[in-house]
């Protein structure tokens, strides 16, 4: 049975008795929907996604601007689910607003037992780059190359016009983003990427989580988690939520 405590948290299916709980956060431009499945198919945790504002059921409110913002609010809203262990999962833009809402759960006492940045690598801050998202070709030719989005569904007028106006604000807000090396994370942090993603988003994670780090690398391109969810690792990181070596690599 589904079940949607706020606007801002969705639960495909419910499981009052789980121990243990998965808030799933989406890429830029996505919604709650990308995570639908994945409660039937972890059936020993209950699994939240977040419903960002400006698309989907939220589709009237005002897409937000500032990522640090966008995680504060979120943060209200998942507070009301730390009565037992959190554990976050974020791909791509989603793992950077992951990042500032267990910082942020951090300051007023909650603990995340693990934070799990998809399609996100680790690796020296790059310079930014200003990538111009004004032109809907020019975008919709990126969603392509990232793998994520068809080039059928890049032309449909209606993904142009309900979804794309997302896209272009995500992309602006994380571009604008500027990530802080301090405060440092208390809970390990795992990162998987795509072993031909050449559009991996790069963070400093070993150095943000001092407790324990871990990088997968799996088969696929930015969105490999369509084709290939990483089931295994997710359970392997939630039945085992301790420290973990730093800077370990597994292939």
């Amino acid at each position: 049975m589904a079940t949607r405590i706020t606007d801002w948290l969705y639960c495909a299916v419910s499981r009052p008795e789980s121990n243990q709980r998965l808030v799933c956060f989406p890429h830029a431009g996505g919604s709650a929907s990308f995570f639908r499945n994945w409660g039937k198919q972890m059936v020993n945790y209950e699994i939240y996604s977040v419903c960002y504002p400006g698309r989907a059921e939220r589709i009237d409110e005002p897409l937000r601007t500032k990522l640090p913002e966008l995680a504060t609010e979120i943060a209200d809203a998942t507070q009301a689910l730390s009565d037992i262990p959190l554990v976050f999962f974020g791909h791509s833009m989603g793992a950077a607003v992951a990042l500032e809402t267990a910082r942020e759960l951090e300051r007023r006492g909650i603990q995340i037992v693990h934070l799990i940045a998809s399609g996100s690598r680790n690796g020296p801050l790059p310079p930014k780059i200003e990538v111009l998202l004004e032109d809907d070709d020019s975008v919709c030719e990126q969603l392509v190359s990232l793998g994520g989005t068809s080039p059928e569904i890049a032309m449909d007028p209606i993904f142009r016009e309900l979804v794309l106006p997302a896209v272009i604000a995500d992309g602006k807000m994380f571009q604008a983003y500027d990530m802080t090396l301090t405060p440092t994370l208390r809970c390990p942090v795992t990162t998987i990427y795509g072993d031909i993603d050449v559009h991996a988003d790069i963070r400093p994670w070993c150095d943000l989580a001092p407790t324990g780090f871990r990088e997968y690398v799996v088969k696929g391109d930015h969105f490999y988690l369509i084709t290939s969810p990483p089931f295994a690792i997710l359970h392997e990181c939630l039945d085992n939520a301790i420290a973990m070596p730093q800077g370990e690599e597994i292939k």
